[in-house]
């Protein structure tokens, strides 16, 4: 008996049906408090804060450089599918299955305006870059383009395909869509005349993002393969096909000469797109990965799975950054100290043990940190920016790191942005830290 084949909509229905059914792995790192799959990420602008989107109904934000939960962003009615910053930063758009979007205020975590319109689940969701517009992107066959300003529809494009994933291309002047036969389309803002279509992909579309300039586009499939675009000639440039499973997250990276992709074999690859090989594989969860993004400043990747989490990468040595010690149950004297730097030292502990022999930590550990050669932990994995160097860990140098940033004063570094802007506190917090790593248990 010949067994009939899938269509692209059936196999992501039937993915979107076996994940609910699989059962979350332990919250025991990074971003844990969604109670569902993270289905989205994204950045703001400045690197500080991380949006997730989840089935749990919500959307959460974050702490960059503490990975902790600022707030959660709870209004909308069936599992939130995607999420994105406008570029203020302040401000951000979530969308769901309940068939809206919806514009939040960041600081208050409450929604502005709520966009109503399509006819079924939201999944495709971009944000100009002015921050002037939206598109979103359903599975009612449409691209919906929205005035933000107004809160109000400007523009509805009908298509023949149900619609996983949108993004502006050309500065803002066209939108582009993929959807679940496996094409892409592109449409002018302005006419919703449409421009182009890309094909290549055998199913259907997953992911799609534009370069930093605009004018390529990387597309992520059902049919396993990443497939990288020329947004002017609307051929292809080249196929990634070294993956194992379904690709659900595709991003460029800031400058635009590497990308991400991750999906359902759990493992996070990064591209050269110049030469078309893989750079880096991560082995980023024990289940699928439905969404990945690198930091502003292209040193880190971001991952979102079924199981749950956000984990964050650093791309260079491809070390999981803020991963928590199995455990908690070494000293914390900083917790009880009166010393006025001892509060900064919650951030440090994230990442580092004060004891030589205490539990492994994303950081080296502080134990005797003062005097010590930089990059001279014996077993601990440095990045470049540490290997080689020809320096000792003092007051002055410790001084220069937190006040120019880790990015700054060794680029490349694992550490992520941490200034401590104000020289009187960062005086103490050197102080602190003098105290601290001297009396380190052993």
């Amino acid at each position: 008996m010949t067994t009939p084949r899938l269509g692209s909509t059936a196999v992501i229905i039937l993915s979107f049906i076996l994940l609910s059914l699989s059962a979350p792995a332990p919250a025991n790192a990074d971003m844990a408090g969604h109670g569902g799959m993270v289905r989205a990420i994204d950045v703001s602008p400045d690197g500080a804060r991380v949006l997730t989107g989840s089935f749990d109904f919500t959307a959460r934000l974050w702490d960059f450089v503490e990975q902790t939960e600022i707030g959660v962003l709870d209004a909308h009615a069936g599992p939130v599918t995607n999420v994105a910053f406008l570029p203020d930063g302040v401000r951000a758009l979530t969308t769901s299955d309940d068939k809206t979007a919806i514009l939040w205020d960041l600081k208050t975590l409450k929604p502005l305006k709520r966009l109503i319109g399509h006819g079924h689940k939201v999944m495709g969701l971009a944000v100009s870059a002015g921050g002037r517009l939206a598109a979103t992107g359903s599975w009612d066959k449409t691209v919906r383009l929205w005035d933000l300003a107004q809160g109000e529809e400007s523009l509805v494009i009908r298509h023949t395909s149900p619609i996983n994933a949108v993004a502006f291309a050309d500065g803002g002047k066209r939108v582009v869509a993929g959807d679940h036969d496996g094409k892409i389309r592109v449409w002018d803002v302005e006419t919703g005349r449409i421009q182009g279509t890309l094909e290549g992909h055998e199913m259907g579309i997953t992911r799609i993002s534009v370069s930093p300039d605009g004018t390529k586009l990387l597309s992520a499939g059902i049919d396993k393969t990443l497939r990288l675009w020329d947004l002017q000639t609307m051929a292809e440039i080249k196929a990634f096909k070294e993956n194992d499973g379904q690709i659900y997250a595709a991003a460029f990276s800031p400058d635009g000469k590497s990308a991400l992709s991750a999906g359902r074999s759990g493992y996070l690859v990064e591209w050269d797109l110049a030469t078309g090989a893989p750079l880096r594989t991560i082995r980023a969860h024990d289940a699928i990965v439905w969404a990945a993004r690198y930091s502003p400043d292209g040193r880190f990747a971001l991952t979102g799975s079924s199981d749950e989490l956000v984990r964050v990468w650093h791309l260079q040595s491809g070390d999981r950054i803020g991963l928590a010690a199995e455990g908690d149950d070494e000293p914390k004297p900083w917790l009880n100290s009166d010393h006025p730097g001892a509060p900064l030292f919650k951030k440090c502990a994230r990442c580092h043990s004060l004891s030589a022999n205490g539990r492994k930590r994303s950081g080296p550990h502080l134990s005797g940190l003062f005097g010590r050669s930089a990059g001279s932990v014996r077993g601990y994995n440095y990045s470049d920016a540490l290997t080689g160097v020809d320096f000792r860990w003092n007051e002055k140098t410790l001084f220069q790191l937190f006040d120019q940033g880790p990015d700054k004063y060794l680029p490349g570094t694992k550490m992520p942005v941490q200034r401590v802007t104000e020289t009187g506190k960062l005086k103490q917090f050197v102080d602190y830290l003098k105290e601290i790593t001297r009396a380190s248990p052993q």
